[in-house]
């Protein structure tokens, strides 16, 4: 097998990343470019993309397969199958510390006589103006972060229980 004919990284690199987050206490979102052939809830499809949970908590029966993602989830309570091409993925990382990697889009990486099809009410791209995601390391240092605004004095917020 040469180079040429060897099989795609992505999925290996997604199942990596995803047991990274695991293991480490994230939770593992994916962003997903979506076309005619991603199955996902179109609702809640902004831009052409969509941003997906896959943690162990979100999800149900989730298999990182290396043509496939798929898993059952609930969408405002509504359970649904949800189906993603590996090649549709442009990006896994942390919600908590935003640390992942994104991909090519796949609409560079489609043939000149194989358009991407975009979904339904998606704005179009243009090929002459492709959309390119850079990933820049953090720096570190031994400082410690910024203390997060504290919110405005006021009364303490309270549940009520209702019997």
């Amino acid at each position: 097998m040469q180079a040429l004919d060897s099989t795609s990284t992505r999925p290996y690199l997604i199942r990596a990343l995803y047991e990274w987050c695991t293991d480490n206490g994230f939770t593992p979102y994916v962003a997903v470019l979506v076309d005619d052939s991603v199955q996902v809830p179109r609702e809640y499809v902004k831009d052409g993309e969509i941003v997906l949970n896959i943690s162990f908590d979100a999800t149900s029966s989730l298999k990182l397969g290396n043509d496939f993602i798929e898993f059952k989830a609930r969408f405002a309570g509504t359970p649904r199958e949800i189906l993603v091409p590996i090649g549709r993925v442009i990006a896994i990382y942390a919600r908590e510390n935003g640390q992942g990697m994104a991909f090519p889009s796949p609409v560079l990486a489609a043939p000149a006589d194989e358009p991407a099809k975009p979904v339904a009410g998606a704005p179009a791209t243009d090929a002459a103006s492709p959309r390119i995601v850079q990933l820049s390391p953090v720096e570190s240092s031994d400082e410690e972060p910024p203390e997060p605004p504290r919110p405005a004095a006021g009364p303490r917020p309270a549940l009520k229980r209702v019997k």
